[in-house]
């Protein structure tokens, strides 16, 4: 099976040390990316660990395809224990990141410990630079990228930056890389955070060779990139913005109702009446992203995309496009999830009867990132403020919902029930199937949760081993089950089996934190079927039935407080 090569860094940011040692068999048994670095974080990081303490790791890990010059492959992973789902979670990031981080030739790199000052890591292959500071104290994530490219000649494309979010430890803070793109969910920037790391900047010539990649099926899918009519190299993921309304899936006046009368003032036609010219990651010729400008204003931004495009609009009762695009804007430059901070939001205008106020949200953005005022109660999330603010809890495992939703879609609310990364819409991406976005051979009825959790458990697997690759979802119009066995030389049995051993450890490290089927059954509405689906979901998985992976599945792992 093709792999990632290389070796694993880890720094140790409160002692200043760096070790470099062999992780190929773990490669060669998870592929790269997220795979990796659920395993590594599995056995290294305490099942007891903080969060925001010093044990918690984040796990930064490359795929073999890093090294191709395939589109679709300019991503990188993140892994580590998130402070706003209590659990383990892995997010990642598009850009310009992931080749300049293979070039340091470690396969993936471990932060942990806690720095008693501010400090920028500097990784390249010939060692760890740890740079104080200070004076980047509260500075916002493009400050950042200046100051790195002053000090060390590195630009954007070669960083991993917090704002004032994740110093902050906001649970929802991002890390920023390429100047707009974010590891966003799940607070993983307040991770960095908590350790006083403002940023990592990656260097080298030192970068792995992965034999066995078929260049043939490379050249293919690069081609059929470049080729592609896809509405989403127009408007991105906006594109789904009618399907999504006119099926009753966008949530909308924090999710009191499921479509949005304004639609069309923030959805793909606004998009791409602000889309100035095209944008792209790491190789790739599909170039699906989103720089957008504002003549009259002349605020510029990437996106919005769709998810964002929900939160801060038809969730929040905004339809003025440029008031949404000062939103994502302010995200990018304070380090937040676009989908949980437009989602806390939203909450906030419920409570207080301020839909549609975009001066407020704007105020409350900032406010959140810096901890000020009413911001300090929204920072902590929706699922730790709901009381207070005497609205209700539109969480799954802690994390906000994405849109999608899953009243309509009823297998992605499945999805929402049983990922372990809560309420996210990319663990399982069943929508595909409901809308349906892909051939009727392949759709689903969206009525119903009965029999879908075969389908669900290939579709998380399937996403297991995309973001172990590392794969943009995006291409999965051009991957067949043929193309995934040419790549990774492997069969689709042998694949499926990576994916799902992902998926358990991902739960089994979860159930040792307390995680149950109660945390599955914890949706915000009713799905008639659930209790009897999420059985049927357990016995696939070869789970107990309250929803806990027997040890045994795992050999009996052991984390570091064992």
């Amino acid at each position: 099976m093709i792999h990632a090569e290389g070796t694993l860094l880890s720094v140790d940011v409160g002692s200043r040390e760096a070790t470099t040692e062999a992780i190929d068999d773990v490669l060669a048994s998870f592929v790269g990316g997220r795979g990796v670095g659920t395993k590594l974080a599995h056995d290294r990081i305490p099942f007891d660990a903080d969060p925001l303490g010093p044990a918690n790791s984040l796990v930064f890990a490359a795929g073999p395809l890093q090294t191709s010059t395939m589109s679709y492959t300019g991503r990188l992973s993140c892994t580590g224990l998130s402070p706003l789902t209590d659990g383990l979670l892995s997010s990642n990031a598009g850009g310009f990141v992931s080749r300049p981080f293979y070039d340091t030739g470690h396969a993936a790199v471990e932060i942990t410990g806690e720095s008693d000052e501010l400090v920028g890591l500097v990784v390249t292959d010939e060692g760890v630079e740890f740079e104080p500071v200070p004076d980047l104290e509260g500075a916002t994530t493009g400050e950042t990228t200046d100051h790195v490219e002053a000090s060390t000649g590195l630009d954007e494309s070669h960083t991993a930056i917090i704002g004032p979010a994740g110093e902050n430890e906001v649970r929802f803070a991002a890390v920023i890389t390429s100047g707009s793109r974010a590891f966003g969910r799940g607070g993983l920037g307040a991770v960095l955070g908590a350790k006083n790391v403002k940023y990592l900047a990656f260097d080298g010539d030192s970068r792995p060779d992965v034999e066995g990649l078929d260049d043939e099926t490379v050249r293919e899918i690069h081609a059929e990139a470049a080729e592609s009519n896809s509405p989403m190299k127009d408007a991105g993921t906006v594109s789904v913005s009618d399907y999504a309304n006119a099926v009753g899936a966008l949530p909308t006046r924090y999710f009191r109702e499921l479509s949005y009368d304004e639609v069309d003032d923030i959805g793909s036609a606004a998009v791409i009446e602000h889309k100035y010219k095209k944008g792209t990651c790491s190789a790739c010729a599909f170039a699906c992203k989103l720089p957008t400008r504002d003549e009259e204003s002349g605020l510029e931004t990437e996106g919005p995309e769709y998810e964002t495009m929900m939160s801060f609009g038809s969730n929040a009762a905004v339809d003025d496009f440029v008031a949404i695009m000062r939103s994502n804007e302010l995200c990018d430059r304070y380090g937040l999830d676009t989908i949980s901070c437009g989602d806390v939001v939203a909450a906030y205008l419920a409570a207080e009867d301020e839909f549609g106020n975009a001066e407020l949200i704007h105020e409350l953005v900032e406010k959140v990132a810096f901890r000020e005022g009413v911001g300090d109660t929204l920072a902590e999330g929706i699922d730790r403020f709901h009381e207070e603010l005497g609205v209700d809890n539109w969480t799954m495992k802690g994390m906000e919902f994405a849109a999608h939703d899953g009243r309509t879609l009823n297998g992605q609310g499945l999805s929402f029930a049983t990922a372990n990364r809560g309420a996210d819409h990319m663990y399982a991406e069943m929508y595909q199937l409901e809308y349906p976005l892909v051939a009727p051979d392949r759709a689903l009825d969206s009525d119903g949760v009965a029999g879908k959790s075969e389908r669900l458990v290939e579709m998380e697997n399937k996403n297991a081993v995309h973001d172990s690759g590392i794969l943009c979802k995006f291409a999965f119009s051009n991957m067949t089950h043929e193309r995934y066995a040419r790549l990774f030389d492997a069969d689709w049995e042998t694949l499926m089996d990576v994916g799902g051993r992902v998926v358990e450890l991902e739960r089994h490290f979860n159930n040792r934190r307390g995680f149950d089927r109660s945390d599955d059954a914890d949706l915000p509405y009713e799905l008639e079927g659930l209790d009897a689906e999420l059985s049927n979901y357990y016995e696939l998985r070869g789970w107990n039935d309250d929803g806990i992976v027997p040890d045994a599945n795992v050999g009996g792992a052991a984390s570091a407080d064992d």
